[in-house]
Parts: C-alpha cells; structure tokens; sequence
C-alpha cells in the first residue's frame, strides 16, 4: 500500500518558538512560545492588560492550558509584565505576522489605510496603520505604522515588499494609483486592481480611449 505524506501548516507554536526568551534559563516555570501564544488567545478575547490577560488564562487552564504546552497553571500578571517589557517585540511581530500570512492564503489582498480608534491624545494625532489585509478570511497580512511626516503611497512601497504577492490580486483605492507602486506589485508576479479619478485625467482618458479603441473587444462588437 502506498503511503501518502501530506504537508501540514506550521502553527502558531511553532513560529513563536522562532522568538528568542528574554529570561534566564534558571527558574524557567513556562515555555515562553506558550506565554506568548496565552497572550495571543487572551487579547484576542478581549482581554486587556496583563491582569486581565492572565485571569483569561486562569480561567481556561484546564482546557487550553495543555494545548498551548502548560505543564502547569498559567503565570500571574507580574510574569506577563516581565516577559514583554524585555521581550524582542520586532521578533515576536515578526512570527506573528509570518503566522497570518501562512493562515490567510487568499487571492484578493487590499491595502488600506486606517486610524486606530481611541489612539488619539489631546493635540497628539491617533495612530495611522498601513495595512495589506485578506478580507475572505478577516486577517492581516503585514502592517507599518504611518506617521505625520510620511505619506501612505510611500509607505506601501515598504508594506508591498513584506508580503509575498505571487499570483494574487491586489486591490488599492486612488491614493495608490502610481506608476511605482503598480509595477512593484508586478515584479513580485501578483496582479492590481485600483481605482482611477478625475485627478489623473491624463490617464484617466488614455483608460478610455483603450476601451474606445477599434483594437478593444467593445471596439470590434460596435463595428
């Protein structure tokens, strides 16, 4: 009987034990990719703050604690707090978006650019993330933090070279509407789709005229 080896996804374990552990190895109670991976459960829940993270995983120890590899009940708040104030957090983003990009294989990717909620402060303006995001399946992709002094055509130069785009359609509104920006989303062999207003009227027309064109296939059905 021929035996067939079927190729499964990494899991998010296993891209979190990719992040270097800030702690020192003696008096180590948690694998950390377990640590981080309760912090990825519990802020998805809802949960906010380190005593509200580890209460959620208090809560949930007896069913989720040995899936995500506790041997033991989930640490306090106080070990939470230690973790991530010297974790690699360009690190731990990193596994965590290499995670969504291996979950969230879908053909259509948009970019798309949005404040966060509740992120602004007096005169201090709210956060602006850039995003690439796959709507069918409601997952990030990669995102880059837009500051005043940038703009988001810029920064998606930067977004598009963070994902794979390989056979993929990639939407953007207007603002993306740039010559640079189009052809990078085609040397990495994906596809665009974006919109053209009346701002670009060069293009606009010369759009037009494409589709008014006797060459066109609207061309040779009127002829």
């Amino acid at each position: 009987m021929e035996s067939t080896v079927i190729a499964c996804q990494k899991s998010l374990l296993d891209y979190l034990a990719d992040v270097p552990d800030p702690r020192k190895a003696r008096g180590v109670r948690h694998p950390l990719p377990a640590v981080l991976a309760l912090i990825c459960c519990a802020t998805i829940a809802g949960a906010k703050g380190f005593r509200a993270i580890a209460q959620w995983g208090r809560q949930h120890a007896d069913h989720i604690g040995p899936t995500l590899g506790f041997t033991r009940k989930p640490p306090c708040h106080s070990n939470f707090h230690y973790i991530l104030r010297n974790l690699d957090v360009v690190a731990f983003e990193a596994s965590i978006a290499a995670w969504m990009r291996d979950m969230a294989d879908g053909d259509v990717v948009a970019i798309d650019g949005k404040t966060l909620r509740g992120s602004r402060d007096g005169e201090v303006p709210g956060v602006h993330l850039l995003s690439a995001f796959v709507a069918a399946k409601g997952s990030v992709l990669a995102q880059l933090r837009v500051d005043a002094k940038t703009n988001e055509a810029k920064a998606a130069l930067e977004l598009l070279s963070l994902v794979s785009f390989k056979g993929k359609v990639v939407t953007m509104d207007a603002m993306f509407t740039h010559k640079d920006i189009c052809t990078q989303v085609c040397k990495a062999h994906g596809y665009y789709v974006v919109q053209v207003k009346d701002n670009q009227a060069t293009l606009r027309q010369d759009i037009q005229s494409a589709f008014d064109s006797d060459f066109s296939p609207l061309g040779k059905a009127r002829a």
